[in-house]
């Protein structure tokens, strides 16, 4: 099992990792965020892992709530779009596969795509367009 630094709670689905907290891992999954964490995000381990091209996967039921104020549903949608163009990966922890870097190289070389379903890492999608 791939080894993934967890941030946050631990999502009560499985996401396909065995969770660690401290290095080295191969993926960073983010269990959970505070309002606070989302607007301001800027955990350096999640920004480092992407300048690395490591997987960063984000589990959605663990993201806050407005609740009723509109202003503050606007700030958290355009976090998680920031989140989103940076190449972190939301899920809810459906079966959708989940293909990383390496993942990909090894699928070009065989020839083959990705089933249906899946989410590409930013790098993982670069490999196989190029």
């Amino acid at each position: 099992m791939r080894r993934a630094l967890l941030l946050g709670r631990e999502p009560p689905v499985s996401l396909a990792y065995g969770y660690v907290d401290e290095a080295p891992y191969e993926a960073v999954v983010v269990g959970s965020l505070e309002l606070g964490e989302l607007l301001h995000f800027r955990e350096e381990r999640v920004l480092s892992a992407l300048a690395q091209g490591l997987p960063v996967v984000l589990y959605t039921p663990g993201l806050p709530t407005p609740g009723k104020n509109r202003a503050l549903a606007a700030s958290l949608a355009a976090a998680q779009r920031e989140l989103k163009s940076w190449g972190v990966v939301f899920t809810d922890g459906s079966q959708r596969r989940l293909i990383t870097a390496e993942q990909a190289r090894l699928l070009r070389q065989e020839g083959k795509q990705p089933g249906p379903g899946a989410v590409l890492t930013p790098l993982a999608r670069e490999i196989l367009e190029g």
